[in-house]
């Protein structure tokens, strides 16, 4: 089910979009599963993207961008043209951090007064 946006939320978003260049482009072989998948690593890193799309015929990037939001459960915030703009909320930081591996420990570094020392 896509995320659902007040027209105030989406028109905060499409003025943060604008300044933004294309992160994902789909070609004429459609939706893969590499392309969403490109497109899930950035929404999960940026929140906001926007994708390029080269088909020709209007009603096909509506129906690619229904399909994105729904497979990836991002709101749609805008699509103009080839371009389609694709918002998804960044996971909790709790979360981000249970899957976030555990930071390696170094050993402390001896200095030349622990060696004259020892």
């Amino acid at each position: 089910m896509p995320l659902a946006l007040t027209s105030s939320e989406r028109r905060a978003l499409r003025a943060r979009a604008h300044a933004l260049a294309p992160v994902v482009m789909i070609s004429d072989a459609g939706l893969t599963t590499g392309v969403l998948a490109e497109i899930d690593r950035n929404l999960t890193s940026h929140e906001l993207i926007k994708v390029r799309v080269f088909t020709a015929a209007r009603a096909d990037r509506d129906q690619l961008l229904e399909n994105i939001c729904a497979t990836l459960h991002a709101a749609p915030v805008q699509h103009i043209g080839k371009i389609l703009v694709v918002y998804r909320p960044r996971p909790s930081e709790h979360a981000q951090h249970q899957n976030r591996p555990a930071p390696r420990r170094r050993p402390a570094r001896r200095t030349k007064r622990s060696f004259q020392r020892a």
